[in-house]
């Protein structure tokens, strides 16, 4: 059973059964769906219907789905240029701040290199599927088509998601004493950085707030993105402090790596702020109301989530550098990933003992190369494509079959990631 299905199962039997009841398991992987929306849902917090001005209204015509594949490779590029023209004045806003401005010439330099080294690179994804959202959701045929202010909020709020996302990949380069990130050396392996990146990447975060509250303040729903921010923050360092404590570097505990444990350190890692959040942020500049519509969004963003970080360590160890932007580092970093806690569930004794023997050895090629060669020994890559075909099955049907939301919110993020390279 795909850690999916066991999701599944265990949200059905915990919504049946009193609270303290089932199995541990089932209670971490339903608390792992439902935190989602904790935000909500908690006494005190502003409920759905405070967040917006206008309520949504579902488009009244589908939008055309008669473009050619150049048509919409064209239209993307086309949104993808706006939303890299936007970054100029969003980092231009940030160096104006008065807290930065009064700083000596040289403190402005740094944070002007700080953000230009670190944020408007990558695939963006995340921070444009804030606009792809509020587009399906006000009906028009793509983000190139949202009016202006309706597409400056949208940019400033996938700006944020990508502040949040570089404070994120510079602690973790850290960590993982990382070597290069999106084609070039980590942050703080350049020369004149090292641990200064920390602080850095501190203020990298702390720059999300000033943008919204430069933004926002006067909106009914600021008090509500500020939250959802915070939360996804505490939501994915969570993930991040499971899988560190889980697989530390140099401490290797074949014991831990189940898929239980995986599941759980990708949903809160990777899922919430990798696809809830935007989906969320469109949603709340989109008016929408209905409760029901954003656990919606939740469990198929978590889904997604999941099967995203699935990819990552598929690609991490079996793609190429020059591709994914990176030096797969997982099994010299002896990371929990999908990969190991596969390759565990179909070891015999001869397979197991050269995993523990070699993973989680760090700038070791010999090492990882006879790790390696017991995931190919077991034709992994096979069990891949597998669990990649049947993940996109069922989240086609997770979003084919719900009646919250326009399906083609989902179709959007599905088609970005489903056979991705890198």
């Amino acid at each position: 059973m795909s850690p999916w299905e066991k999701r599944t199962v265990a949200k059905a039997a915990t919504t049946a059964a009193p609270k303290s009841g089932g199995s541990a398991a089932a209670r971490v992987l339903t608390l792992a769906i439902g935190a989602g929306l904790g935000w909500i849902a908690r006494a005190g917090a502003p409920s759905v219907s405070a967040f917006a001005s206008t309520a949504f209204v579902p488009p009244r015509k589908p939008v055309s789905t008669t473009r050619s594949k150049e048509q919409l490779k064209a239209a993307r590029d086309s949104a993808k240029k706006a939303f890299l023209a936007a970054f100029d004045g969003i980092r231009d806003e940030l160096l104006a701040d008065p807290v930065i401005a009064v700083q000596p010439a040289t403190g402005q330099t740094w944070m002007k290199r700080v953000l230009d080294y670190n944020v408007p690179f990558g695939k963006l994804n995340r921070g444009m599927a804030v606009a792809d959202t509020l587009a399906v959701l006000r009906g028009v045929e793509d983000a190139n088509a949202l009016s202006k202010s309706d597409l400056k909020d949208a940019h400033v709020l996938g700006w944020c998601i990508e502040l949040l996302q570089a404070f994120f990949l510079v602690a973790d380069d850290i960590m993982d004493d990382s070597v290069t990130r999106r084609g070039q050396p980590c942050w703080f392996r350049v020369e004149d950085v090292g641990m200064v990146a920390i602080n850095d990447g501190i203020l990298l975060e702390s720059a999300i707030y000033r943008l919204l509250k430069n933004h926002f303040a006067k909106h009914r729903r600021y008090a509500d993105m500020l939250e959802v921010f915070h939360e996804v923050t505490f939501q994915t360092a969570t993930g991040q402090m499971l899988d560190l404590i889980t697989a530390p570097i140099g401490k290797v505990d074949l014991s831990k790596y189940t898929m239980e444990t995986y599941t759980n350190i990708v949903v809160y890692k990777t899922a919430f702020y990798t696809f809830y959040l935007p989906v969320a942020c469109g949603m709340l500049l989109g008016g929408v109301r209905s409760t029901k519509a954003y656990d919606t969004a939740k469990e198929i963003c978590v889904a997604m989530g999941e099967y995203f970080q699935v990819q990552d360590d598929f690609l991490d160890c079996y793609g190429a550098p020059e591709v994914i932007g990176k030096i797969g580092t997982d099994i010299g970093d002896n990371k929990c990933g999908w990969l190991v806690c596969k390759a565990l569930l179909k070891a015999n004794d001869a397979q197991r003992e050269v995993i523990a023997k070699n993973y989680g050895k760090p700038h070791d090629s010999v090492a990882e190369a006879a790790v390696k060669a017991v995931y190919n020994e077991m034709d992994l890559k096979s069990e891949f494509e597998a669990y990649e075909n049947k993940s996109y099955e069922m989240l086609r049907s997770m979003i084919d079959t719900q009646k919250d939301l326009p399906v083609g919110i989902f179709d959007e993020l599905l088609a970005k990631i489903f056979k991705r390279s890198k």
